[in-house]
């Protein structure tokens, strides 16, 4: 199992791969007012997205506090990978 952040064309995924495959549990965008970031969820909880954020490093750190790769991989004794993956 892996957890890593990916970078695309608009900014970062955050990837967790497992045996089943690659799931996509959270996400930054550059946007000329700051960083847009997201920790996916099943439902609506409008809290796990912020907008205009000051940097690259604290939008990272508000997605990961919410350790959205647990709902896919349960609580499991994981670390993000500290640097990021290119795009494929």
């Amino acid at each position: 199992m892996e957890l890593f952040w990916r970078e695309n064309r608009i900014g970062m995924r955050l990837i967790l791969l497992t045996d089943e495959g690659e799931q996509e549990v959270g996400g930054i965008r550059k946007t000329p007012r700051g960083f847009d970031a997201f920790a996916r969820t099943f439902g609506y909880e409008p809290g796990r997205a912020q907008k205009d954020m000051e940097s690259l490093e604290i939008a990272r750190n508000f997605v990961e506090s919410f350790r959205p790769w647990e709902m896919f991989a349960g609580e499991v004794d994981i670390e993000v990978e500290p640097d990021f993956r290119p795009n494929q």
